[in-house]
């Protein structure tokens, strides 16, 4: 059997299949672990990616929570601030309504103390006029100048006095 060509023709392909079959073997499961390693790779950072998504989703969420808080705090504060304004536009309303009611007494009594004035002077230009011609009726020249006559002697005695 030695001697017969297909034997060593048979022999050599196992020992090339072998040799080729065991570098092939380690080149293929060298390239598949490699491709593991890489789809591992692959997993973990899908892995991380996704605990990443998920922490910024809560990180959203949080966001959201707080962004709604807030606008329900703006909110109140602004309807707060509303009513406060509103008060105060009544109140100042209500004070301005005082100050032109007390302007218009004001007003008022200034022109009635104008028309007692005027009418005090007008009783007073009335009273004149009538105590002159009452005068001019019942005295007598004679008895202008007895006052007179009187008037004067007592002028001295009224500047002793002052």
């Amino acid at each position: 059997m030695l001697a017969d060509p297909k034997f060593w023709v048979a022999a050599s392909f196992v020992i090339f299949v072998l040799l080729a079959g065991r570098t092939a073997w380690r080149t293929v499961t060298k390239m598949l672990d490699d491709r593991a390693a890489r789809i591992r790779i692959e997993l973990d950072e899908a892995v991380r990616l996704r605990s990443e998504a998920e922490a910024m989703m809560a990180q959203a969420q949080r966001d959201r929570e707080a962004a709604e808080a807030e606008a329900k705090a703006m909110l109140a504060r602004a309807s707060a601030e509303a009513k406060r304004l509103g008060e105060s536009a009544a109140a100042e309303a209500q004070a301005a309504a005082g100050r032109r009611e007390r302007m218009a007494m004001d007003r008022i009594a200034a022109a009635e103390a104008g028309a007692v004035t005027e009418v005090r002077q007008a009783a007073a230009a009335i009273s004149t006029a009538a105590a002159r011609d009452v005068i001019a009726q019942s005295h007598t020249a004679e008895a202008d100048a007895a006052l007179v006559n009187e008037a004067i002697a007592a002028i001295p005695t009224a500047l002793r006095v002052a």
